[in-house]
């Protein structure tokens, strides 16, 4: 759900909640800390409802805000239910462009900087560049075997953005992580492919070879470029050729 249908859910249930016939105060602004169960369960929904409209830069007039609570109390409205109903779908477009509107200009802005920081990066000394952008550096070399796009492997890794933020880590986590070779991003499957047993690269995979324009929720922007230290650890067997050595 985004942002703004998270909004006008709360919205509406804040609505229901005013539709109900409690013993209410009206909207004066309490100054008191809240003390019963009613008014702590009232403040909580004022400062949730609140945060959300802030998330969803969701503009409000309080004075008719307020109005539209005090009316709905009483029964009475400004507004016909059609006309309500009209203006939230306004809102909700207005949203949605404005949202659109942040997207591409977040897409543009992200890949000229994935693009600069891959090209600063290139220059370093030790970093390579693949055909496909792929760029690494091999920080340690192992003398294991190199898997294949069908095995399983055991990995160490931490993944940042190119300012530094980290947004995963086994290594923090204390725990390496299993997965297919060909199971994860286009970068990685590349460069696993590469690599043996025992050895550590940095990764700078681009946007392309990563998560591109839709990124990954809130966590990687879209068209970010990534940095990753990895660590391969061990290599398992295709599903079918382990089966084939247990027949055997």
């Amino acid at each position: 759900m985004n942002k703004f249908k998270s909004s006008l859910a709360l919205a509406l249930t804040v609505a229901v909640l005013a539709g109900c016939k409690q013993e209410t105060q009206g909207l004066a602004r309490a100054t008191d800390a809240p003390e019963t169960d009613l008014q702590k369960q009232s403040y909580a929904l004022g400062a949730n409802m609140s945060n959300s409209l802030m998330q969803a830069n969701i503009e409000i007039d309080s004075g008719y805000f307020n109005a539209g609570f005090y009316d709905t109390q009483d029964g009475t409205q400004m507004m016909t239910v059609e006309d309500m109903q009209a203006a939230l779908m306004a809102m909700q477009q207005a949203a949605a462009e404005r949202q659109a509107q942040e997207r591409a200009a977040a897409i543009e802005t992200n890949l000229a900087a994935a693009n600069e920081a891959l090209a600063a990066n290139a220059k370093l000394e030790g970093v390579v560049s693949t055909e496909s952008g792929l760029q690494y550096k091999v920080e340690t070399t192992g003398e294991g075997a190199t898997p294949t796009a069908s095995d399983t492997v055991t990995v160490h890794y931490e993944g940042r953005l190119v300012d530094g933020t980290v947004f995963d880590s086994s290594i923090q986590r204390g725990e390496p992580a299993t997965f297919p070779v060909n199971g994860v991003i286009p970068g990685w499957t590349e460069a696993l492919q590469l690599m043996t047993v025992g050895s550590k690269w940095q990764l700078t995979i681009p946007p392309d070879l990563a998560y591109g324009e839709n990124g990954a929720g809130a966590i990687i922007p879209p068209n970010s470029a990534l940095i990753f230290d990895v660590e391969l650890i061990g290599i398992e067997a295709a599903e079918e050729e382990g089966a084939a050595a247990d027949a055997g």
